[in-house]
């Protein structure tokens, strides 16, 4: 009781006056029992401080009897608060680190990480005790953060959060958000973000200093508990009961390990990079079986397996596939197509073209980086090195590039190159059938050389919100026709609360218009020399394709003269513009060589077959 309370509190004549009275009877008011000296039977002693360091116990009921009332509410919240804060320590230790194992099946687990910190704190002299119980909260808010980018990223990509290579993803995902919902809810989610890691460090860190009060405050129950609990958990691990398993550990050890892999990675790639069957070959000896023609490749966003064979997503797109390979035909055009296996998962676009055009195994960041800073050569710098002419069309790339550089594009146009004076649709800066027609205006005029193309359509990327009609290419004009509520085909108001079913519904259409914008654009522009090659970059993200999906994205080669098809032949390739379930599955990183091989003079001997 402090000084302030015993001044303001009136004397009574019941009130004792004395020392501590005999056994069996209450301490005077205001007077705590000797520390070490347990209370007399049935008679709770007064908390004091524990081992001369961490003060009164916080369930200690300081009020006086005129405050009865208001300090049982104290004790209680208190009591309360330390309830909540031993489930928040438990529940951040067994939290799993995948947005799909987040049951609540999954928190019954006795983990092991807290008997040995509680066994660590109960063991140390009082002075050490403190800043040891700092250090574990802080420890434990850290663990917290990781399994918060684990299931975001698990959510995104299937994948858990590079402590070493994922940081520029967050600022990839601002953009991302800014992008879909504006600058105000990007702001938002960026400030959010901010205070739940700032809230975890606060929170875990008072929660395992108040449990460490209230354990050393009662270390022989304490001791019982943590050497039951230890029992239980031996006994678990022996029957190899789950519930002796929280995953926390094992977590940090793989987090820890990132740093040394990511080094060892990098010798290996650099020896990669070094190893390339094409590196030498002449101009002349490139792409013979092409010339003349105008090679378009093109990247539709989240083009996934599961577009092509989950049903809810197969029915709508493969009547889009399998009646824009009638309406091809009737033109002239056949089609092969096979599956290949991205490196990358719900996101990463990037990755995936890497992938695809340099013919090495692009996976994150730190490869990308490594790649950009070689002199490999490229799908595109192969048809530059054979006479093309090579162009890049980046509809969403809305800040400087230093790719377009390595890639080696004779001409780049942006989004702000594009000149595209309508509506954003969700992330997509502008319609991909605005992006096809004025590639078609600017690059394929009559008497144009021939072209390289690399087009990545983005109509079909996430949030899968607004969605663009169809229009008639000669009304596509600078896009301002795209302001007119009619141009307008899908549009959900709330791009955030949607439903699983809504979201997959906004995939589906979104898929299904970029698709429609390229046959639609081989159908109308399409002559004896357009060589067309569209496949997906990866698969929509978990949401969409729920756990454990393929990696496989839907590839497909178009073109009017058999000759280019019959190059091809070999590959086992199935016919038309939707490959089935039987078709060839290829790691994305064989296509380059595959590729060149089949379109050059001849296979050179040291090419390795796809694996």
């Amino acid at each position: 009781m402090s000084l302030l309370s015993r001044l303001r509190r009136p004397s009574t004549a019941a009130e004792p006056t004395g020392d501590a009275g005999p056994s069996g009877v209450d301490a005077p008011a205001g007077v705590d029992a000797p520390a070490g000296v347990d209370a007399p039977a049935g008679v709770d002693a007064p908390a004091g401080p524990a081992d001369g360091v961490d003060g009164p116990d916080a369930d200690a009921d300081p009020t006086p009897p005129d405050g009865a009332g208001r300090g049982r509410w104290r004790t209680v919240a208190g009591r309360v608060t330390t309830v909540l804060a031993g489930l928040l320590v438990v529940a951040v230790l067994t939290a799993p680190g995948r947005f799909d194992q987040l049951t609540p099946m999954a928190f019954l687990r006795v983990p092991v990480e807290a008997l040995v910190a509680a066994a660590l704190l109960l063991a140390l002299p009082g002075r050490a005790r403190r800043p040891v119980a700092v250090a574990v909260g802080v420890a434990l808010g850290l663990v917290a953060v990781v399994k918060v980018l684990d299931l975001g990223m698990s959510a995104s990509f299937a994948r858990p959060f590079d402590l070493v290579l994922d940081w520029v993803l967050l600022d990839d995902g601002y953009a991302f958000v800014t992008d879909s919902v504006g600058t105000g809810g990007a702001v938002a989610a960026a400030v959010a973000l901010i205070a739940l890691v700032a809230a975890l460090l606060v929170l875990t860190t008072r929660s395992v200093l108040r449990l460490t009060r209230l354990t050393t405050g009662h270390r022989r129950t304490a001791v019982r508990v943590v050497a039951g609990l230890t029992a239980v958990w031996v006994a678990a691990a022996t029957l190899g009961v789950p519930v002796a398993d929280s995953g926390t550990a094992i977590l940090v050890g793989q987090h820890v390990g990132q740093a040394g892999a990511g080094l060892r990675d990098r010798r290996e790639f650099a020896d990669q990079v070094a190893r390339d069957a094409y590196r030498d070959t002449p101009g002349d000896q490139l792409l013979t079986a092409l010339r003349g023609k105008d090679v378009v490749l093109a990247f539709v966003e989240s083009y996934g397996r599961d577009a092509v064979e989950d049903p809810e997503f197969a029915g709508g797109v493969g009547a889009v596939l399998d009646g824009g390979t009638k309406r091809l035909a009737k033109a002239g055009f056949t089609a092969r197509s096979g599956f290949l296996t991205s490196p990358t998962f719900g996101g990463g676009s990037w990755l995936a073209h890497d992938t695809l055009l340099s013919g090495l195994w692009i996976d994150n960041q730190q490869r990308h980086d490594s790649l950009l800073a070689s002199d490999r050569l490229t799908l595109n710098k192969a048809f530059q090195r054979a006479g093309w002419q090579t162009v890049g069309v980046m509809p969403a790339a809305t800040s400087p590039w230093p790719e377009g550089a390595f890639f080696g594009y004779d001409r780049y146009h942006d989004a702000a190159g594009l000149d595209y004076q309508g509506p954003q649709f969700s992330y997509a800066p502008m319609p991909d059938q605005y992006t096809l027609a004025t590639f078609q205006r600017r690059e394929r005029t009559p008497g144009h050389a021939p072209i390289m193309a690399q087009i990545p359509l983005i109509s079909s990327h996430s949030p899968w919100g607004a969605i663009p009609r169809m229009l008639d290419w000669e009304h596509v004009g600078d896009g301002s026709i795209y302001r007119r509520p009619t141009s307008v085909a899908f549009n959900p108001k709330d791009v955030v609360g949607r439903s699983t079913t809504e979201v997959r519904t906004g995939y589906r259409r979104a898929v299904e218009y970029s698709l429609n914008s390229l046959i639609s654009y081989v159908e109308t522009y399409g002559d004896d020399d357009t060589v067309l090659v569209f496949l997906g970059d990866h698969q929509p993200s978990p949401l969409v394709t729920g756990p454990n999906a393929s990696r496989d994205v839907p590839i497909t080669v178009l073109a009017r003269d058999p000759a280019v098809l019959a190059r091809v032949s070999g590959w086992g390739w199935q016919e038309g513009l939707r490959p089935g379930p039987d078709a060839p599955v290829w790691p994305m990183d064989t296509f380059r060589d595959r590729f060149l091989a089949a379109f050059g003079p001849q296979p050179p001997a040291h090419v390795a077959a796809p694996r």
